[in-house]
């Protein structure tokens, strides 16, 4: 039985005991390929090397904490999606796992498509100059001037979450004299396996318009009378970091079901079918991701097998992985300033960041992997806790590790799989300045978002 059997947090996993803990590794000193970007390996003098630049110089020359990002492993998986999913599918990134113009840029360049979620996402994206018929615009409460900046860019489908949102679209799209395409979100009733804050497809939660009680067909047809509206398909999302494809086939054998609904008393087909995001990646060695042609192909001949059952046209398919591309491509540079020994029990290892640039181990239980990224070490194995510099006695950024005994202040320690949500999500707790975001390929690297200033802060702070 490993440590916690999904990476989101053990609540709905089987747990061990607190003290209990898997066997160390073998080696210390190994980079589970699995777990780690594309690039990344150890040179002769065992540095951890990413892109062919070593982690010490990126230190150096940009100094830590910093997320490192290798850029040809982004678009590698970029283009696997696309590739996968073919030319009779629409894929679109999540911008809400990672999101900057660079990366904009390099969708557009790869034949993605992006999927945002408020006016600051769409502004991005719109400076970037990604054609606004690629974007798709998501969100439970969009305010008036979001939906408004949103129609007159023409982003080329809205997803609609509410019976006030349907009417809120309608009203200022014939106001601008537009026509918007729009998919409906719907709750289906799944409770994917991962941690309840982010299942996302059951009905006690924010989300979407339930089928449940016929609410999903009642704000079809208001979408289907409404002028300023062209309903093009049903969105469907059972939440995050899932490994099963089982609640996938439930989910696409229920909007199937409300499709043939439409068909029955509209007489109309819709043409598309979103089955969102959500599929996980490796944090640690336990977990075992799926490939994506397996993934491309697996919903594929479940959304074909749903609709041959119900003598329905297969509509376009459009699915929506952020996590699933960015969240392997990039790991936190970190370096140690303290090593705290408590006998009996671990050694706290405190860094230079912590909840501010990874907020996901204190708000989900996230597991992640780490290692000694400056060097190699023959030291015995220790067991970690590897902790940040904030005052909070929850700041964690890596719960249960074993690191070299020989740990000491100065080294650099590196947390992979950190792409998604980590530099989403970060703070300014303590007033601790945002880390930068650094891209590394072919053996150059450069800031694509830089380090926050004590004078951004001060900036803000009007007196």
């Amino acid at each position: 039985m490993s440590r916690s059997a999904h990476p989101a947090g053990p609540r709905h996993a089987d747990v061990l005991p607190e003290g209990h803990y898997s066997a160390p590794p073998t080696d210390l000193n190994d980079l589970d390929a699995k777990v780690w970007a594309q690039t990344v390996a150890r040179d002769a003098d065992g540095v951890v090397t990413v892109g062919g630049i070593a982690v010490t110089r990126l230190a150096e020359e940009y100094g830590t904490p910093a997320y490192v990002l290798d850029e040809a492993d982004f678009r590698a998986r970029a283009r696997a999606w696309r590739t996968a999913f073919g030319a009779d599918a629409d894929v679109f990134y999540a911008g809400k796992a990672f999101l900057s113009r660079a990366v904009v840029r390099w969708l557009d360049e790869e034949g993605l498509n992006l999927d945002v979620c408020s006016g600051g996402e769409l502004a991005t994206a719109l400076s970037a100059g990604l054609s606004a018929e690629r974007i798709a615009f998501h969100g439970n409460n969009k305010s008036g001037e979001e939906i408004r900046r949103a129609v007159e860019a023409g982003v080329g489908r809205i997803v609609l979450d509410s019976f006030q949102e349907i009417a809120r679209v309608a009203h200022l799209a014939r106001e601008l004299g537009r026509r918007q395409r729009v998919q409906i979100r719907v709750t289906v009733g799944v409770e994917a396996h991962t941690h309840e804050f982010i299942a996302t497809a059951h009905e006690d939660q924010k989300f979407g318009i339930p089928l449940a009680g016929g609410q999903a067909a009642e704000a079809v047809r208001r979408a289907l009378t409404l002028d300023g509206l062209e309903l093009i398909g049903i969105h469907s999302h059972i939440g995050s970091q899932i490994f099963d494809m089982s609640g996938f086939e439930v989910a696409a054998h229920r909007v199937v079901g409300l499709l043939k609904d439409v068909r029955d008393e509209h007489g109309v087909e819709l043409p598309e079918i979103d089955l969102g995001g959500g599929l996980g990646i490796a944090y640690t060695s336990d977990d075992d991701p799926r490939e994506v042609h397996e993934i491309a192909k697996a919903l594929t001949e479940i959304v074909t097998r749903e609709c041959e059952a119900a003598g329905l046209r297969t509509p376009r398919i459009s699915v929506e992985p952020g996590r699933a591309i960015v969240g392997p491509t990039a790991f936190t540079l970190y370096e140690v300033g303290t090593v705290k020994a408590l006998d009996g029990l671990r050694t706290y290892v405190s860094v230079d960041g912590g909840m501010s640039d990874n907020i996901r181990t204190a708000l989900y239980d996230a597991e992640y992997s780490v290692a000694l990224a400056s060097r190699v070490s023959d030291a015995e194995p220790m067991l970690a806790r590897v902790v940040g510099k904030h005052c909070e006695s929850g700041d964690i950024v890596v719960k249960d590790a074993f690191l070299p005994a020989d740990l000491a202040p100065g080294d650099l320690l590196a947390v992979p799989a950190t792409g998604a949500y980590c530099r989403s999500m970060a703070s300014n707790y303590n007033h601790v300045l945002r880390p930068p975001v650094v891209a590394v390929r072919d053996g150059e690297a450069r800031v694509i978002v830089r380090r926050e200033t004590e004078e951004d802060l001060l900036r803000l702070d009007v007196g």
